[in-house]
């Protein structure tokens, strides 16, 4: 069984993006795989990468504890909203502050190329959005998910990232929220 590592982005613990997160981790733990759930509303750490590559700031212990359970992971997922047509901040400040040259990836000398340091682990998105998924798709291209999942993700050799994707949550219903927590429920079920 994999080991998975589900971040939730979301700055606000009683978000829908928390619990699809809560729901995805009752699935895996129901098929038996072993899960950490990681509330990013939870960590201290300044989310600046204060000195960009320049110059290094000590990582604060929980940012420490999360790199570590990364590495440790098999399967990494990520629950965010999409805001402004990307993540929210604290997840961008997550980013980076933890996916460092070193860590994450590790530019080439003299060389415009780079290595993928996460290269052997999957990931999967899970996604909300207040505007209809069409409309992120037409409007934006989907742009936000693309450069998360592909400027990201991939950058660093994460591979493949399936997304998941719930819209319109602000006119959504009880019933059709219930419904995309099953959905959740059932994608932690299916991870082998």
């Amino acid at each position: 069984m994999k080991n998975i590592l589900i971040i939730n982005g979301h700055p606000d613990k009683e978000s829908l993006c928390s619990a699809l997160a809560e729901a995805y981790a009752t699935g895996l733990k129901e098929s038996g795989a072993e899960c950490t759930l990681l509330h990013l509303a939870d960590l201290q750490f300044n989310p600046i990468l204060q000195h960009g590559y320049r110059k290094r700031t000590d990582l604060e212990p929980d940012l420490l504890m999360a790199r570590e359970l990364i590495t440790k992971a098999d399967h990494l997922v990520f629950v965010y909203p999409i805001w402004w047509a990307t993540e929210p901040a604290l997840l961008k400040g997550f980013i980076d502050r933890t996916f460092l040259p070193g860590f994450a990836f590790q530019p080439r000398e003299n060389s415009p190329l780079w290595d993928k340091l996460l290269t052997g682990k999957t990931a999967r998105l899970i996604v909300t959005m207040d505007a209809p998924k069409w409309y992120n798709a037409l409007m934006y291209r989907n742009a936000g998910i693309i450069a998360f999942k592909k400027g990201i993700l991939e950058y660093c050799g994460v591979k493949p990232v399936k997304v998941t994707s719930f819209g319109q949550v602000k006119n959504s219903t009880e019933a059709t929220r219930a419904q995309w927590l099953e959905q959740v429920t059932q994608l932690g079920r299916a991870v082998k």
